[in-house]
């Protein structure tokens, strides 16, 4: 099976905060858990895909780049965009078509705009997706701590299914790259 991890807008400024904007939440256990599943994702041979947001950084130096403690592999894709859909205005849906990627792990930032997103639209798209629950984070909004709307996405995106591909939400000490979902399929007849 063809599989692909997806790391959205892991980008320093976007982690650490800046003068205009605070940190994620648990900044340093994010970092630590997008490494692990890095590391995963390297032995079980899947395609690496970073996604960088435009926005974060002005678009550019060191606040825009993938956050300095985060391993990129020399093989892995790099993608910018402009929009909270990581597919949109990108060749992601290309890329992961002609390498006939049928599973797509996903993490990174934030929550319930890009994570939430591509989960969803990858499902739509033909993907089946492992949401890596303690490896994508946010900050507090106006009505909810970040905590809380972490936990309403796993809670929330964990079998989200669109007929016939879903996601998985699981986590990242997780045999992540051994996918459950026709497991499921069989079980409830999908």
């Amino acid at each position: 099976m063809n599989q692909a991890l997806l790391v959205i807008d892991a980008q320093q400024d976007l982690i650490e905060g800046n003068e205009g904007e605070q940190a994620v939440f648990q900044k340093e256990r994010l970092i630590e858990n997008i490494n692990r599943v890095i590391q995963k994702a390297t032995e079980a041979g899947a395609h690496l895909v970073f996604i960088r947001d435009k926005d974060v950084g002005g678009g550019e130096g060191d606040g825009f780049q993938v956050h300095r403690d985060i391993h990129v592999p020399d093989n892995s894709a790099m993608y910018d965009k402009l929009a909270t859909n990581s597919f949109y205005g990108t060749p992601l849906l290309s890329f992961f078509k002609d390498k006939k990627v049928e599973h797509v792990v996903i993490m990174g930032c934030q929550t319930e705009y890009c994570i939430d997103t591509a989960v969803r639209y990858a499902t739509v798209n033909g993907f089946d997706v492992t949401l890596v629950a303690d490896a994508h984070s946010t900050k507090d909004s106006p009505v909810l701590k970040a905590e809380q709307i972490i936990k309403h996405h796993n809670n929330a995106l964990d079998g989200h299914y669109n007929v016939d591909h879903f996601s998985d939400v699981r986590q990242s000490d997780e045999e992540l790259f051994q996918p459950k979902h026709d497991f499921y399929r069989e079980k409830y007849g999908m």
